[in-house]
């Protein structure tokens, strides 16, 4: 009788254990999600990377954090190339032929490998290109320097294929002041940098308010006529007085204009302790800049981290789950449909959070999305979806207003 009790209960047992579902398998997931969705990045420095170190990035690289093959294994399909001009132009000149030789690199890509890469100027020409399996790169200017004064160029820069321009980067510059300046000699836009955004959204060019200071922003909130973005800028609420991050109100603010925040991988943008870290170390670099005149500036981005790291331990990386923070504040306070991602990758230098180390990782964020209840629908639309929305946005104001020449 104890024998038959025992072996019908292990029976039940695996009939239990036989209809029990099968746990999801998140990475797996995450996988055909990156590999069936458009992914678009917003912010990529690969033209300012191979300006100072030239590579074929046709094949994987040694260097840096993009190339073709850990593009495709991560599933990105629109990585925004930016055209970066260097604060410092503003004063000595030379913003316009930097930025020039930049879009002129990126066309050579598409030149050289068509099998592989596509300017894309459209939203549609990203879907298009997507189906025939190429990677679009569509252009991001960083920094309205190259403007010069001149709205005319603003219709050049258009026609050379530019969809966003950052109105200004790490000085104020002719157009806005900037977060990290602290003179804010416009108090905000410059009367030209008003312009500058009512021509952008003539021409169908996405305003771009990473960067600027926080009147700038909210000076561009109420004059642009369609949805802004942030092509990569993080939550301030996780870094306390960073200016360069977004607030909670301005978050709201951007969403409420139709606008996306692009969240920044960078592990200074992410945590507090890192910002710390950063904060400390570039403090320090100067100094040392001071008593060793011998080096450079530029030595000091290159040499000094090791020489802080050996008596101060190394930067204090992000994680995925610290990025995934940023994603689940905004969703909480403004909504999924108005967030993405403008990694900053080959921008951020060493602070890449571990687990996001280059454009192979994308399918670690994802795979994040799912264990915390994002629905595919919805992480397609943090994935790419959302800032398409914005980009046509923009086309189709445009569309409305005069001819473009």
């Amino acid at each position: 009788m104890i024998h038959r009790s025992l072996t019908t209960l292990a029976s039940l047992a695996l009939i239990v254990a036989c209809s029990a579902p099968t746990p999801p398998d998140f990475a797996k997931d995450a996988e055909r999600i990156a590999m069936d969705s458009i992914i678009v990045d917003t912010h990529i420095d690969v033209p300012y990377r191979l300006a100072a170190k030239p590579a074929d990035i046709s094949i994987a690289t040694e260097d840096g954090d993009f190339d073709y093959p850990r593009a495709v294994r991560g599933g990105l399909n629109a990585p925004f190339m930016s055209i970066y001009t260097p604060s410092s132009l503003e004063a000595e000149g030379g913003s316009k032929e930097v930025a020039d030789s930049l879009i002129e690199m990126v066309y050579g890509f598409e030149e050289q490998w068509p099998d592989k890469f596509a300017v894309a100027t459209s939203p549609a020409e990203v879907r298009s290109q997507f189906a025939a399996e190429l990677i679009s790169l569509p252009l991001g200017m960083e920094n309205g320097s190259p403007i010069e004064g001149d709205l005319a160029n603003l219709a050049d820069y258009y026609d050379k294929g530019i969809r966003y321009i950052t109105l200004a980067h790490g000085l104020s510059n002719h157009i806005s002041d900037s977060s990290y300046d602290d003179t804010h000699q416009w108090g905000g836009l410059s009367d030209f940098g008003k312009d500058v955004v009512r021509e952008m959204n003539r021409l169908g060019i996405m305003v771009d308010i990473s960067h600027v200071s926080d009147d700038a922003f909210w000076q561009t909130i109420d004059i642009s006529e369609v949805p802004i973005i942030a092509s990569h800028s993080s939550a301030r609420h996780f870094t306390p007085g960073f200016e360069r991050n977004m607030s909670d109100e301005m978050i709201v603010a951007l969403a409420k204009k139709g606008g996306v925040i692009q969240i920044n991988f960078g592990s200074t943008f992410v945590t507090a302790k890192a910002r710390e870290y950063s904060t400390a170390r570039s403090e320090a670099s100067e100094q040392w800049l001071v008593d060793n005149p011998q080096y450079t500036e530029a030595d000091s981005h290159q040499l000094f981290p090791a020489v802080y790291a050996a008596e101060h331990g190394p930067l204090p990386y992000a994680s995925v789950d610290d990025v995934l923070d940023h994603f689940d504040h905004v969703v909480a306070i403004a909504g999924v449909d108005h967030v993405g991602i403008g990694s900053d990758y080959d921008g951020v230098g060493d602070s890449l959070p571990i687990g996001l180390k280059d454009v192979s990782s994308y399918p670690n964020l994802i795979k994040g999305l799912l264990q915390r209840g994002y629905s595919e629908a919805d992480i397609r639309k943090i994935l790419g979806e959302n800032l398409l929305r914005v980009w046509q946005s923009a086309e189709d104001y445009a569309a409305t207003r005069s001819n473009k020449t």
